[in-house]
């Protein structure tokens, strides 16, 4: 890592040092390496604020090579919101992370992601709901953003691993700590097969303050926001309002009228939140988009197998027939009809009449 990043990850690690005061701290200071050498009296000419001056003045202390090192140990990559390589959506919303810590696929990052949140004390019809949203998103190529939290969020996660593997996780904590701490195998899971994100430094426990700014992480990454389950102060409201201030789309799943934990989502549909009840309402939305459908033809055609690819090709060319594709592909119908279910099950293509297929128009 060069010594210039170094330092901006160093000057990150200070408590209280947010988007806010990290800017105005390079912007007086010129470099992180000159805000770590600097005197009291200056820093406090920048800021202002005794507390955080004394926050700095004790992390001058620290060896910001040393904290480096654990980063490279524990196999964590880490972007500084300068850099080309962070997250492209994420770094167009009001305040994003001047630093953010990744663990596990960094690819994801930039993939088409949909953001699944919800109550933590979830119903048993919430929590089918969350998974069987974030599997069949996950099934179309689309990654599933969520917050690592009890009930939707855990839910959430579950689904999307169960399709095609692409979840990511935004912590409200240290990306080395578990939080909580029943979802330590979901966490390695993710670690391996998605993607792990936070803000915050190594070791940062979880805060309650900690919640709501990782909630306008969930929404930044993402290009809409599913509420599943939500109670009138659910913080699921809370992220959903993020998503509005930062041009994203809102969706919410009904519930029952008589639940405490569906009147936030209830209440949000009255607001015009749009209404889901299975995967297609959310990809939708986004039909006028074509940045959009192309994102997500691009995910689909990327998560193919091999022969699902042959076939979806093939078809692609012109509509086929299932004793045309048998011929092409010299394969048995039974794993032909496999195949073409897979496709149709995923959206990317349809059957005619006459046992006829062809490609689905996104």
């Amino acid at each position: 890592m060069e010594k210039a990043k170094v330092f901006k990850v160093w000057l990150s690690t200070v408590e209280g040092v947010g988007y806010k005061t990290y800017v105005k701290l390079i912007e007086f200071f010129k470099s992180a390496e000159n805000v770590y050498k600097a005197k009291e009296i200056d820093i406090f000419k920048a800021i202002g604020k005794r507390k955080l001056v004394q926050n700095i003045i004790e992390a001058q202390k620290l060896n910001p090579f040393d904290y480096v090192e654990r980063l490279q140990n524990l196999k964590i990559s880490v972007y500084t919101l300068e850099e080309e390589e962070y997250p492209k959506e994420l770094k167009n919303i009001y305040d994003p992370p001047p630093v953010l810590y990744l663990k596990g696929n960094i690819n994801l990052k930039d993939n088409l992601c949909i953001a699944m949140v919800g109550s933590r004390k979830a119903t048993f019809y919430g929590k089918q709901m969350a998974q069987k949203l974030s599997y069949d998103l996950s099934e179309r190529g689309i990654t599933v953003a969520s917050g690592m939290a009890r009930g939707i969020d855990s839910f959430s996660h579950v689904g999307a691993l169960k399709g095609k593997g692409k979840s990511i996780a935004v912590l409200g904590n240290g990306i080395n700590v578990v939080y909580p701490r029943e979802n330590k195998n979901l966490m390695d899971q993710i670690s391996e097969e998605g993607l792990l994100v936070s803000e915050f430094p190594l070791d940062f426990p979880p805060l309650p303050q900690n919640f709501p700014l990782r909630n306008r992480i969930i929404s930044g990454l993402s290009i809409g926001v599913v509420v599943v389950e939500a109670g009138l102060k659910s913080g699921s409201l809370i992220t959903a309002q993020y998503a509005l201030e930062q041009g994203r789309e809102v969706f919410a799943v009904p519930g029952n009228i008589t639940s405490a934990y569906s009147k936030g989502t209830n209440e949000l549909i009255k607001q015009g939140a749009k209404i889901v009840t299975e995967v297609d309402d959310i990809l939708e939305e986004f039909n006028l988009r074509e940045d959009v459908q192309q994102k997500i033809e691009e995910n689909l055609i990327y998560s193919l197998t091999e022969e699902e690819r042959k076939v979806y090709n093939f078809i692609c060319e012109a509509p086929r027939d299932i004793d045309e594709i048998i011929i092409y592909m010299q394969m048995k119908i039974q794993k032909v009809n496999a195949i073409l279910s897979s496709l149709m099950l995923k959206g990317m293509i349809e059957k005619l009449p006459g046992n006829k297929y062809e490609k689905k128009i996104f």
